[in-house]
């Protein structure tokens, strides 16, 4: 699990080398990435186009079935807060089918979480 998608220079603006390396790691199938901490990597003032180009490449190399969403919850506090981001997820993956959105909103994790514990998600 690569949390917080490997933290990408959102701050300084730079995509490079950073979405070649997470696209190396995404060509692993058992691999796979939270959609967490990215404002926290962002200015004070991100807006959702700040992040898109980042939540775009993660989307194209992981595919919606290998992202988890995280809250990031009580650091992204210092970022904003949870309703905000919350705000900003649900507008970057707004075009997404419903059960792909659902997916990265909970599913993936029940399904990555608890398969490694050897029990079946409900």
């Amino acid at each position: 699990m690569i949390d917080h998608l490997a933290k990408p220079p959102i701050r300084e603006r730079r995509f490079e080398p950073w979405a070649r390396d997470l696209a190396r790691l995404a060509a692993q199938p058992n691999v796979a990435a939270k959609l967490s901490g990215l404002v926290t990597e962002a200015s004070a003032d991100w807006t959702r186009d700040d992040l898109r180009s980042y939540v775009d490449h993660a989307l194209a190399c992981f595919a919606p079935h290998r992202l988890l969403w995280g809250s990031d919850w009580p650091v992204v506090e210092l970022a904003g807060g949870y309703d905000p981001w919350r705000a900003a997820s649900d507008a970057l993956l707004a075009g997404l089918a419903e059960g792909e959105r659902a997916a990265i909103f909970g599913g993936n994790a029940a399904r990555v979480y608890l398969s490694k514990r050897g029990r079946k998600p409900c």
